[in-house]
């Protein structure tokens, strides 16, 4: 492809060489790069690309997209760009023949919920008989085909590239988490969104390389209502009437609290489910949801408002509903023979934390066991209030590691501290995540729920100097196995 047909509409800084060139391939990795490559520099968090300019050259690439002076040896094309991760994003999108405008895109932004309410969506459209891709935190899939998932929105030129292998294989519909990173950074930019759906917004990703501020974090996350067709807005959301004000599109609303245009009443949580009536301006039913609890209920007011406006039949719908799994939501690990429940759930933000937990709290007959620490290198402000969130809902609270990164842990812990401390709140901190579960289940009792919160879906465990496996079903497993082996 000529390089002139990648650039499209950018904004031309300045151009030096020849535009009429045949590209061979694009990347953002100079160790990728080879004869006839276009190389686009990418000025990251860690490095700068701009400064692997020339071992691009080397490799063989014959243009260089730029945003900073580059020297170089030998002459090449150089294009000079205001921001390379659009252009990266543009070109992408331009070198893969514009998949997403082939397939209907749906994108899910908000701080919470973005993964149940794609998983939600997915299920429903496949009992349309759709083929669904699914890009987002958990993993990427095409049809039943998993692929793990690095990040919750991937780098554009990957994100295209997944789009591409999506239409090859059939692809009717891709539903994808939007995070406010994704967002920030251009890597959807390009992408052709049929619908945009609004969660939550509540303070998270502040500081670090994430976001400076509260202000930065939503103004990203209110980009995705001027890149989608139709918006589809939480109305009980703080910000929610902000992002309906400033959307560049048509919004669809929901809502249990206020008058929107799809609401949900007479709600009724079970341990395994939730149930509740809905209005809509398709249909009224009855819904069933395959994951308790009252966040549920808005995360399945989002699927149905989505898949409303696709026109899928109420009954679709609500089997969707009914038979949705989502890995690390309010996931029960199965402890045959034992009197307690093991649940795992990815909480690690306050309101997350606090969901989840008065959710259990609302049906647990026996004590509430909560387990849960925070990741090092992220907002330290969350640490006591999620402590004094624990202590005030659990009947009991284990307080270990969860990824300290570079931090150490047992200053994470006394963070967390601070904040139990304040509660009434019986505690114990355990350091090791492995020991404080297996104190958990060797402590809990007859009708006991125990809350393993943080990990979720992920299967490691990150620390200063090493990342290691780490999927808490396998060590349910293992310590149930030992208890058997050692009554």
């Amino acid at each position: 492809m000529l390089l002139k047909d990648l650039l499209g509409n950018l904004n031309i800084i300045e151009a030096k060489g020849n535009l009429h060139i045949d590209i061979r391939g694009v990347t953002y990795d100079s160790r990728k790069a080879l004869p006839g490559y276009l190389f686009v520099c990418i000025d990251g968090f860690a490095t700068d690309g701009h400064q692997y300019a020339q071992q691009a050259v080397d490799n063989g690439a014959a243009a260089l997209i730029v945003q900073k002076d580059v020297s170089l040896v030998e002459d090449v094309t150089v294009v000079k760009v205001e921001n390379t991760r659009e252009a990266l994003a543009v070109i992408s999108a331009q070198w893969f023949g514009n998949p997403s405008q082939s397939m209907d895109l749906i994108g899910v932004t908000g701080t919470k919920g973005k993964t149940t309410t794609t998983y939600m969506i997915r299920s429903i459209l496949e009992k349309q008989g759709q083929t669904v891709g699914l890009i987002g935190t958990v993993a990427n899939c095409i049809g039943t085909e998993k692929i793990p998932a690095r990040r919750t929105t991937p780098e554009s030129y990957d994100l295209q590239e997944m789009f591409d292998k999506m239409k090859e294989k059939g692809a009717q519909s891709v539903v994808m988490e939007v995070s406010s990173q994704g967002l920030k950074l251009h890597r959807v930019t390009g992408c052709a969104f049929s619908v945009g759906v609004f969660t939550n917004f509540s303070k998270d990703h502040i500081g670090g390389f994430e976001h400076p501020d509260m202000e930065d974090y939503f103004k990203s996350k209110q980009m995705l209502f001027n890149l989608c067709k139709q918006g589809v807005v939480n109305k009980d959301a703080t910000h929610a009437q902000r992002v309906i004000a400033e959307a560049s599109c048509p919004i669809l609303t929901y809502a249990i609290e206020n008058d929107a245009d799809v609401r949900a009443s007479n709600i009724v949580t079970h341990s395994n489910s939730v149930e509740f009536d809905v209005d809509t301006p398709w249909f009224k039913d009855h819904i069933k949801v395959s994951v308790p609890g009252l966040f549920s209920v808005y995360n399945a007011l989002a699927a149905i408002s989505v898949c409303g406006l696709k026109g899928v039949d109420a009954a679709l719908i609500k089997e969707g509903l009914l038979n949705v799994q989502v890995p690390g939501r309010a996931e029960v690990v199965p402890t045959p023979g034992k009197p307690y429940t093991v649940m795992i759930d990815y909480a690690h933000t306050p309101d997350s934390l606090e969901n989840i937990l008065t959710t259990v709290k609302g049906f647990v007959k026996g004590r509430l066991i909560s387990v849960f620490g925070c990741g090092g290198d992220r907002d330290r402000s969350k640490r006591p209030a999620m402590g004094e969130i624990s202590g005030r809902i659990a009947d009991f609270t284990i307080v270990t590691s969860d990824n300290p990164r570079t931090e150490e842990p047992s200053q994470i812990l006394k963070d967390i501290e601070e904040g139990i401390k304040k509660t009434q709140g019986e505690y114990i901190v355990i350091e090791d995540r492995t020991q404080a579960i297996r104190y958990a289940m060797e402590h809990a009792g007859d009708q006991d729920v125990i809350v393993l919160s943080g990990k979720g879906h992920e299967t490691y465990q990150i620390f200063k100097d090493k990342t290691i496996h780490y999927d808490e079903r396998e060590i349910v497993e293992n310590i149930l196995r030992e208890s058997e082996q050692n009554p």
